[in-house]
């Protein structure tokens, strides 16, 4: 089944045993090196005899080593315990943000302690595929050149004369057939055969070649990023979307061997301040009470080409009157019991301010404790001497008084929104 190391974001994994007894082999982390060389070493950085994690969290499989990344919204590092409650926390986040369907994974394995996220994913998309297939897969029409028997189509006379000189029988021609040979189910089973190399599960690998065999064709083909930005939306194949997502997670993160006798390398990891942005925004949209509506990611020009845009902006409407906050999402861990926001965070929220005629803005960071808040004016004033603007740094709990997700935190955040404007 292979080993299985759990780490939290920021940690460090090395050649030498960890608290847990935890180590990277030297091919490990020579892979690990080579696949962050080539994204711009944006996923960890380098350190002696290991890797230190960044803000990215999910899963890496290298061979049979299956590496899972962590989120952690305060500075102690747990026990196994921890560990495992955060694994939840992230699938439930995962979920909630629509990254993977968890509704469709059967319980039984929900309830697998040592069930990693990539697994969860296989699991998933054999499901997909499998109803695709129920269905009926997508035909498309495409084009053949070739010799033919019969003379159908165009007769492309410069090569049916090269080539048939001597068999009349047959016709050098270019046509059209319409079949299940086309781009969008090959990268379905291209994604088939990225889950049967990568699996621990003798039960998924054994899916997903019964899975492969009931293909109307086996021909293999290199799935790059290309063939999914030639994709057509339409509606005809609206049903294959969810698919096609983990398909596309699966395929542009296969890093597979150069050299022979490596290990080939599976990554899936999301960056933790943007999965944190859009679960706040989810969480909003949920529990927003009618007189409020949440909006994300609005921009608005600052200089030449520059552009500014906050993460949310919430419009409270009264009558004919009308508040507007700003939020800000942050993904840090702060002293809780001196919580203090940056010169720079401070100055990017008096800037939204002034762009959205927003009052009250808001710096949201994650916490697991009873921590302080803070609010404070700018010295920005009108005709008048009057403050104009105020911004709030507030901490939110991530988790519940049971140790899982927080599924009240967008009701806690309009408490709080509510408290900065009276």
């Amino acid at each position: 089944m292979g080993r299985q190391i759990r780490v939290f974001e920021h940690g460090r994994l090395t050649l030498h045993k960890d608290a847990f007894g935890q180590k990277l082999e030297r091919e490990e982390l020579a892979r690990l090196y080579d696949f962050n060389d080539r994204n711009d070493n944006k996923y960890f950085t380098g350190i002696r005899d290991g890797v230190k994690f960044s803000s990215y969290v999910g899963v890496i499989q290298i061979g049979g080593l299956t590496i899972e990344v962590l989120p952690k919204s305060d500075v102690e590092r747990g026990d196994e315990n921890d560990l495992e409650r955060w694994h939840g926390v992230l699938l439930e986040m995962l979920r909630i943000c629509r990254k993977v369907n968890l509704n469709a994974v059967s319980e039984a394995n929900l309830r697998r302690r040592h069930h990693s996220i990539l697994e969860l994913y296989f699991e998933v998309y054999l499901d997909e595929v499998e109803q695709l297939l129920r269905r009926g897969l997508v035909k498309k029409y495409r084009r053949i050149e070739g010799n033919a028997t019969s003379l159908k189509g165009q007769i492309l006379f410069s090569q049916h004369l090269q080539r048939n000189l001597i068999h009349q029988e047959r016709f050098y021609t270019k046509h059209q057939v319409y079949d299940r040979v086309n781009p969008i189910n090959q990268i379905l089973l291209e994604g088939l055969h990225a889950v049967a190399d990568f699996t621990r599960s003798p039960s998924l690998r054994q899916r997903a070649a019964q899975l492969i065999e009931a293909f109307p064709f086996h021909a293999r083909q290199r799935i790059e990023a290309h063939h999914f930005d030639r994709l057509n939306e339409d509606r005809g194949v609206s049903h294959y979307q969810r698919a096609l997502s983990i398909a596309r997670m699966l395929l542009l993160h296969y890093s597979p061997s150069i050299q022979s006798g490596k290990d080939q390398m599976l990554a899936l990891l999301f960056d933790m301040n943007a999965l944190w942005e859009e679960y706040i925004y989810r969480m909003l949209v949920r529990s927003a009470p009618p007189e409020f509506e949440v909006r994300p990611q609005q921009r608005k020009r600052f200089w030449e080409n520059h552009t500014v845009r906050p993460d949310l902006v919430v419009t409270r409407t009264d009558g004919d009157s009308s508040t507007t906050f700003v939020i800000d999402t942050k993904w840090k861990i702060l002293d809780t019991s001196h919580p203090k926001p940056s010169d720079g965070d401070l100055k990017q929220m008096f800037v939204y301010n002034e762009y959205w005629s927003a009052g009250h803005s808001m710096l949201l960071y994650p916490t697991t404790s009873e921590s302080k808040e803070v609010l404070g004016h700018y010295w920005s004033q009108d005709e008048t001497g009057e403050k104009l603007h105020a911004c709030k740094l507030a901490l939110v709990s991530v988790l519940d008084e049971v140790g899982k997700l927080n599924l009240n935190i967008g009701r806690s955040i309009f408490e709080r929104l509510s408290g900065i404007a009276n």
